[in-house]
C-alpha cells in the first residue's frame, strides 16, 4: 500500500470537513439546549405564580410539633442555636457543632488546595451519625439534636478534650468525648452511655456515614479518578473504585474516602459487625469529587452503660503515618493494586527506599527523580547491555539484510528463511533488542503508581513545572482535545514524546528497509499515542520518561561508538559462519514452518501460472 500525493491530500480534506461538521454539530446542539432551558425557565416562572402562598407560621408551627414528637424525651434538645468550638495542634483545626455533638470539619495547616486555601476535609455534608430510641414509638438520629458544649480541657500530656452531653428527662445520657493529641491527624471520639438498653434496639448502634469530598488538586477530572473508598473488612484491605456499593459481611475496622491525596477515615476499635455502602462519583461541572453513604452495624455488651471508642483520621495519604494508624490503612497508598500488584514489591522494596534515599540529601524532587532514573538504568544496564550489543550485530548485518530484501522482493517467505539462516550463521538474537522494552513495563506501571500516590511531590516545582505531581502546562487551549488530550499542552510530554520518537529512529536504522508502509511505520506509532496518554499525567512520570529516553539515547551512542568495535562484530560473525551450527528446538520449528509456507506458496504460483 502505497500513499500518493492525492490520497495524502483527500484524507487531510476529508479530516477537515468532519472536523467543521463536529464543531457544527456541537454548536447547534449547544444553541438548542440553552433554547430548552429557557423554555423550561419560562415555564418554571409561570408556574410559580399559579402556587399559593406558604402560610410561614404555619410551616413553622408544623416542623416545630414534627421535632417535638421525634424528639420525645429528648424535646428540649430538639431546638437550640449552633454553636462552633475549636482544638488544635501543629497539623489540624479540629471545628465543632453542638448540633449533634460531631466534627464539623478539619483543617489541615501543613497543605493547601489548589486555589492556595488550607485543605479542608469535611463539610457540612459529611458527617457519621447514629440513631437512637427516643421512647417506645419514635426514634432520631443524633444529628437532629442539640448537645450541650462543655469547655476544652488541657491535658497533662498537651492533649486537648471536649465533651458534648446529651440528655433526656427519663435520665438517660449520651456523652461524646474527642480527644485531639499533639502531632496527631486522628481525633479519639469515645461515646459513653448511660441507658444503653433502651435507647439501642437489639443492643445494636446503627451509624451513618455521608461524606462528599470535594476538589483540591488543579485537575478535577484526574482527582475524580483517583478518588476511591478503601476499607478493612475481616482484617483485610479492600476498596471500590468503578463499582458503586459493597455489602459488608464480616467485621470491618475502618472505612475510608479517599482522594488523590487525602482521606477522611472512620476506625472502630471493636470493629462494625456489618453494614454496606454506596458510592457515586460525579460527573457534573461542580467541585464535588463523589458521593459516600454507607450504613454501618455495631453489637454493643447488654447493659445499661456502654463505652464505644472510635477515631476519626483526617490527614494526608503519607505511607509513613498511615501505617502508624489502623494495621492495613498504609495500603490507602496505591503502590500496586489488582492486575499491577505486582509492581507493589517493585515500589515497596526498590523505587520508594531508594527515592526517599535520595530524598535525604537532594532539596529538589526533579533531581531526586533524575537520580532515581540513573539508579533504574545502572541496576538494569546488565540486561540493556546484551540487547545493545544485539543491536550492533544486526547494525553490522543491515547491509546483508538490505540485499536480502532486494533479491527476494515481494517474496516474503523466502526473504524470511534467509534472514533467519543469516542470524543463526552469525549468532544473533534478533529479539535481543526487545528487552529494553520489556523492562519498560514492570518500571513504568510502578512508576505510575508510585508518583501518583506520592504526596511529598504535591506542591513541588522544578523547572517550568509548578507541581510535580499533576501535568505541567505550558499553554492553555480555547478547546477540548479527544482522546484523552485535554485543553492543555504539557511540554514535559513533548520532550518525553520527542526523545521516543529519536529512539525509533535510531533502531530504525539498524533495521533493513521495509516496504510495507504499516511496518516500516510501525516504530512511530507509540511515541505518537503517548502525546495523548502522557498529557494528562504527572509531570514527574513525563520527566522521568524523558530523563530514561535521553539516557538510552546517549549509552546507545557511546556503546555504539566506543565501546563495540564493529569490524570486530563482523569478524565474529564471520568466524560464527564458518562452525557448524545446532538448531534449537523453537528454530527447527520456525524453520519448518518458513519451509511449509514457502511450499504453499511455491504451489500457488505454479497453479496462476497454468
Amino acid at each position: 500500500m502505497k500513499f500518493d500525493k492525492n490520497t495524502v491530500i483527500g484524507i487531510v480534506l476529508l479530516a477537515i470537513l468532519f472536523g467543521l461538521y463536529f464543531w457544527q454539530v456541537n454548536k447547534t446542539n449547544e444553541f438548542y439546549m440553552k433554547q430548552q432551558k429557557h423554555v423550561q425557565d419560562s415555564t418554571a416562572r409561570a408556574e410559580a405564580t399559579k402556587v399559593k402562598p406558604v402560610n410561614a407560621k404555619e410551616v413553622a408551627l408544623a416542623d416545630s410539633s414534627a421535632k417535638v414528637g421525634t424528639a420525645a424525651t429528648f424535646a428540649k434538645a430538639a431546638f437550640g442555636k449552633e454553636v462552633f468550638t475549636s482544638i488544635e495542634n501543629k497539623l489540624i483545626k479540629v471545628s465543632f457543632t453542638n448540633k449533634g455533638g460531631r466534627i464539623k470539619h478539619v483543617e489541615l495547616k501543613s497543605y493547601n488546595d489548589y486555589n492556595k486555601k488550607p485543605i479542608v476535609l469535611g463539610n457540612d455534608s459529611a458527617f457519621l451519625t447514629y440513631s437512637i430510641n427516643t421512647s417506645n414509638t419514635s426514634s432520631a438520629t443524633t444529628d437532629e439534636l442539640f448537645f450541650e458544649a462543655n469547655p476544652v480541657v488541657k491535658n497533662n500530656d498537651n492533649s486537648q478534650t471536649i465533651q458534648f452531653a446529651l440528655k433526656d428527662s427519663a435520665g438517660r445520657i449520651i456523652n461524646h468525648n474527642y480527644t485531639l493529641k499533639e502531632g496527631e491527624y486522628t481525633v479519639d471520639w469515645t461515646i459513653d452511655v448511660q441507658g444503653a438498653g433502651s435507647l439501642f434496639t437489639g443492643n445494636q448502634v446503627n451509624f451513618m456515614l455521608k461524606s462528599t469530598p470535594v476538589q483540591a488538586e488543579a485537575s478535577q477530572q484526574y482527582e475524580r479518578q483517583m478518588t476511591n473508598i478503601c476499607f478493612s473488612e475481616n482484617n483485610e484491605f479492600d476498596y471500590i473504585s468503578s463499582k458503586t456499593d459493597h455489602q459488608f459481611e464480616k467485621p470491618v475496622q475502618w472505612v475510608s474516602v479517599v482522594q488523590q491525596f487525602f482521606n477522611t477515615t472512620v476506625i472502630a476499635k471493636n470493629s462494625f459487625t456489618n453494614g454496606n455502602l454506596q458510592w457515586k462519583r460525579a460527573v457534573d461541572s461542580s467541585n464535588v469529587l463523589g458521593k459516600v453513604t454507607a450504613s454501618l452495624q455495631m453489637k454493643i455488651p447488654t447493659g445499661a452503660t456502654a463505652t464505644i471508642p472510635l477515631q476519626m483520621y483526617y490527614g494526608p495519604n503519607d505511607y509513613n503515618i498511615l501505617k502508624k494508624q489502623a494495621d492495613g490503612m498504609a495500603k490507602i497508598v496505591n503502590l500496586g493494586r489488582d492486575v499491577y500488584a505486582f509492581v507493589r514489591p517493585i515500589n515497596m522494596y526498590v523505587i520508594r527506599p531508594v527515592f526517599d534515599f535520595f530524598a535525604g540529601f537532594v532539596l529538589n524532587y526533579g533531581w531526586v527523580i533524575m537520580l532515581l532514573t540513573i539508579f533504574i538504568r545502572l541496576v538494569t544496564s546488565p540486561l540493556t547491555y546484551s540487547s545493545y550489543l544485539s543491536g550492533a550485530k544486526m547494525k553490522a548485518l543491515k547491509p546483508e539484510l538490505d540485499g536480502l530484501k532486494k533479491k527476494f522482493g515481494t517474496d516474503q517467505q523466502g526473504f524470511a528463511m534467509e534472514q533467519m539462516k543469516l542470524f543463526r550463521e552469525a549468532g544473533v538474537n534478533p529479539l535481543g533488542g526487545c528487552i529494553p522494552a520489556l523492562l519498560q513495563i514492570p518500571i513504568f506501571f510502578a512508576l505510575y503508581s508510585f508518583f501518583n500516590s506520592n504526596i511529598s511531590l504535591r506542591g513541588q516545582s522544578f523547572l517550568w513545572s509548578h507541581d510535580l505531581s499533576q501535568y505541567d502546562v505550558i499553554a492553555r487551549l480555547p478547546f477540548e482535545v479527544p482522546m484523552g488530550f485535554g485543553d492543555h499542552i504539557s511540554l514535559f510530554t513533548i520532550t518525553a514524546v520527542i526523545t521516543s520518537f529519536a529512539i525509533s529512529m535510531y533502531n530504525m536504522a539498524s533495521t533493513p528497509t521495509q516496504d510495507n508502509p504499516a511496518m516500516k511505520y510501525m516504530p512511530y506509532i507509540f511515541p505518537f499515542m503517548m502525546l495523548f496518554f502522557f498529557n494528562r499525567l504527572p509531570a514527574a512520570l513525563t520527566w522521568y520518561y524523558t530523563v530514561s529516553n535521553t539516557l538510552t539515547l546517549i549509552l546507545q551512542f557511546i556503546i555504539q561508538k566506543y565501546i563495540i568495535n564493529h569490524d570486530q562484530i563482523l569478524a565474529k560473525l564471520q568466524e560464527a559462519r564458518t562452525k557448524p551450527k545446532t538448531k534449537s528446538k523453537w528454530q527447527e520449528r520456525y524453520s519448518q514452518v518458513m519451509e511449509t509456507q514457502k511450499k504453499v506458496q511455491d504451489m500457488k504460483e505454479k497453479t496462476k501460472k497454468k
